[in-house]
């Protein structure tokens, strides 16, 4: 990974960003992070949330936050703002009905299997996927997480883990083909248009996708800690964690010779 004030972005269009531990420390947003969104939007460029937590809380930044959209699910489902109202798209066509149901039965199963396996505070709010806590409010060892996803995926669900949940869905979705879609939906760019002038900034393995999509991909400093397990880690990675990372990441991208 090289550091973030080598980049030297083609033409950057706009930013797709996580959230938890790349916005957020301790579960709250950085100052710095909202600032630097803001100073992102003032300077022209589109802004787009890429998150595992659930559509409940993507409607709710898509309507409030300076951004045109917001991602939720690991790509399950996103709120797109389109003339003034917002819009809701599925990976998947069709209301995922069916996965509500195969989820519920995944989640007893994991629930009776495991004593340490606990569903997320924010289960009430998905609609595609399926979380349980691993990082948010218990601290699970590595044993036990892998533990819980291999289950998962014995019930037939893909599995993805970010720093705060352990998550089992059934759609093929991830954070990079999501993105590559909203933006399409969007602005009308392809899927290499959106590779080659859209930037990422994440910090950890769900983010894995996205890192291997975007040319221009940027780990905020805590995702060194997934450096070994990440094929490939992100391209570029600041000099601190969190929120006050993704500042650093914005100011590398504002200050890069193609805009200035």
């Amino acid at each position: 990974m090289r550091p973030v004030a080598e980049l030297v972005s083609a033409d950057l269009r706009g930013v797709f960003s996580d959230i938890d531990d790349t916005l957020t420390h301790n579960g709250v947003v950085d100052l710095e992070a909202y600032t630097a969104l803001l100073r992102a939007r003032a300077a022209g460029l589109r802004v787009v949330l890429v998150t595992g937590r659930p559509a409940g809380w993507a409607e709710v930044l898509a309507s409030l936050w300076p951004v045109d959209a917001a991602i939720a699910e690991n790509g399950g489902i996103a709120y797109l703002k389109r003339k003034g109202r917002l819009e809701r798209i599925y990976f998947a066509p069709g209301e995922p009905a069916d996965d509500a149901r195969r989820l519920a039965a995944v989640s007893d199963e994991i629930l009776r299997t495991f004593s340490f396996a606990r569903r997320s505070d924010d289960c009430t709010l998905r609609i595609t996927d399926l979380a349980f806590d691993i990082g948010e409010h218990q601290q699970l060892p590595t044993i036990e997480i892998a533990a819980i996803t291999a289950k998962c995926r014995e019930l037939g669900a893909r599995t993805l883990v970010s720093s705060v949940h352990a998550h089992a869905f059934f759609h093929a979705a991830d954070k990079a083909q999501m993105s590559a879609r909203v933006a399409n939906v969007l602005w009308g760019d392809s899927p290499s248009e959106v590779a080659e002038h859209y930037a990422f900034v994440g910090d950890s393995p769900n983010d894995q996708a996205a890192f291997a999509f975007f040319n221009a991909s940027i780990g905020v400093a805590n995702v060194a800690r997934y450096a070994a397990d990440l094929r490939p880690p992100p391209r570029y990675i600041t000099p601190s964690p969190n929120g006050h990372g993704f500042a650093e990441a914005i100011e590398a991208i504002l200050a890069s010779p193609s805009r200035t």
